[in-house]
């Protein structure tokens, strides 16, 4: 006869199922100490013939189990509609593995050896979120992801409720926002991109990170640097669109004194200074045709010489890429060679532009808030529905790096008071941008083209505001917070002409 555990609902069991004796003993040593209810077990038949499934508030389940595994107990909890919370613990850190299990439904993966306040954080909220959603005790947390994917494209105020981001509560304060790393959201694709972060991090398995400018890369690099076994060693970011092309091998590989006439010492490259750690090459795709077979070797063979000298050095490093470029694209026409492509996409990670995720934004805003007050010196305004709402309807082609220019500029403006957030341009020549009627009611929703001028008279406003300066301080790149050369392509592409009246800065 099964075990009838939770007699009180405010103690709900925890099961964990693990071969290692040691394991066992640990963690429940671990939760006991931390008041939890805790059961556990030495098999999956065993955790089957002696626990009341209806009793259960979360389970922590090793992979690698004798008989039946750890993800063969998910499939048969699954098969039976039996939902509970899983949290997967293995010492191996398989990431195929890992992806099954998180698409099966599993709410956590953690690698051993692993942080037990992360542990028991995780298990926490999952109990909390399970409460305060009065269902059923073992919800999977991938619906709660599919519900927030179908609601995240509507405008919503900062929800009152907690929200998971992989293992913190957030309840709308942006210094609980920051529970992952340095990053702050709580859209279905974000704790996605999180979850994913937390399997590879661990490993030395090359990541590329793909999305448009201001979504966030670097920052996505430095989590992935700081959750790994190189941690303790550097991280070294080479932007790879600015580097001169007749200094890419010296940059990279470094040179010998008197390799050319300018090497006037020896000079340490980029995979040198990493070494031991992390190279983060951001902007991966704005690397020449003719050079990439020369990165293409050290990440094959992970050696490579110094310009100007014949010792081969080691390159214990490892590879985290960036690009807001579709390198698929790219190998297809030619500008970057598949080869690369294939050795850099390991491990893709592709990161959703924040139109794509507007529950994200109220989030972002309280940070920026009070970060640009505290940074500025400035009253903290104050921040009102309606102007998360002017946010949320805004399409922002210049995504997060963009939402905190408009935040700063806004925070200056307000002196304290109510922020007021103005996204449409206004100062557009008539005969490029189409006018708007002042007195025509907006809108409900907006139409695609409906969105492109709004984007087209921003632009404009901006190229008007700078005199048509594109590129440098005060340029109209900075101000809209995207790099020159993509603002350049996209005035190119929407048509935009600078006026005969304005003069070249």
């Amino acid at each position: 006869m099964k075990a009838n555990y939770l007699s009180n609902e405010n103690n709900q069991l925890v099961c964990v199922v693990d071969d290692e004796f040691s394991t066992r003993e640990s963690l429940s040593s671990l939760l006991r100490s931390a008041g939890l209810n805790v059961q556990t077990y030495s098999s999956a038949q065993e955790f089957l013939s002696k626990v009341s499934t209806e009793a259960l508030g979360c389970l922590v389940l090793d992979v690698q189990l004798p008989g039946i595994s750890g993800l063969d107990l998910q499939q048969e909890l699954a098969s039976k509609d039996i939902q509970i919370p899983i949290i997967f613990i293995t010492g191996h850190g398989d990431i195929p593995m890992s992806v099954q299990a998180v698409k099966a439904g599993a709410l956590e993966f953690l690698t051993k050896p692993f942080d037990n306040e992360h542990l028991l954080e995780t298990i926490r909220s999952a109990i909390a979120r399970n409460k305060k959603n009065e269902c059923s005790p073992g919800r999977m947390a991938h619906e709660r992801f599919e519900e927030r994917i179908r609601t995240n494209g509507a405008p919503r105020a900062i929800a009152n409720q907690p929200e998971i981001v992989i293992s913190a509560q957030l309840n709308g304060s942006e210094k609980a926002a920051v529970a992952f790393g340095e990053i702050i959201g709580q859209s279905g694709s974000w704790l996605q991109i999180t979850r994913q972060i937390e399997m590879v991090a661990p490993t030395d398995a090359t990541v590329l990170i793909m999305g448009e400018t201001g979504t966030g890369k670097e920052l996505i690099a430095r989590e992935l640097h700081r959750r790994s076994r190189r941690k303790d060693r550097p991280l070294v970011r080479v932007n790879c669109a600015c580097i001169p092309k007749e200094l890419y091998e010296s940059e990279f590989f470094g040179h010998a004194k008197g390799a050319f006439t300018s090497a006037v010492r020896d000079r340490v490259g980029r995979f040198e200074a990493a070494a031991g750690g992390t190279l983060f090459l951001d902007e991966i795709g704005e690397i020449p045709l003719d050079l990439q077979s020369k990165l293409l070797r050290v990440l094959q063979e992970k050696c490579y010489e110094r310009v100007g000298e014949e010792k081969t050095r080691s390159a214990d490093v490892r590879i985290v890429a960036a690009t807001n470029r579709d390198l698929e694209k790219e190998v297809a026409a030619g500008r970057f060679r598949g080869d690369l492509y294939y050795r850099l996409n390991v491990f893709p990670l592709k990161i959703a532009p924040l139109r794509e995720r507007r529950g994200d934004i109220p989030l972002l805003t309280g940070f920026f808030v009070n970060l640009v007050a505290k940074e500025l010196g400035c009253p903290k305004p104050k921040l009102t529905r309606a102007g998360i709402e002017t946010l949320q309807d805004y399409d922002w082609p210049g995504n997060i790096r963009e939402l905190r220019n408009v935040i700063e500029r806004a925070v200056i403006f307000a002196r304290g008071s109510a922020l007021e957030f103005d996204l449409v341009g206004n100062g557009s020549d008539p005969t490029l941008c189409k006018r708007v009627d002042v007195n025509e009611p907006e809108p409900k929703y907006l139409t695609e083209s409906e969105i492109r001028r709004r984007e087209r008279e921003n632009i404009f406003a901006v190229l008007q505001k700078t005199s048509w300066k594109i590129k440098g301080a005060g340029g109209a790149a900075e101000l809209l917070g995207v790099n020159p050369s993509t603002l350049i392509s996209r005035i190119e592409k929407m048509g935009l002409k600078r006026p005969d009246f304005v003069r070249s800065s």
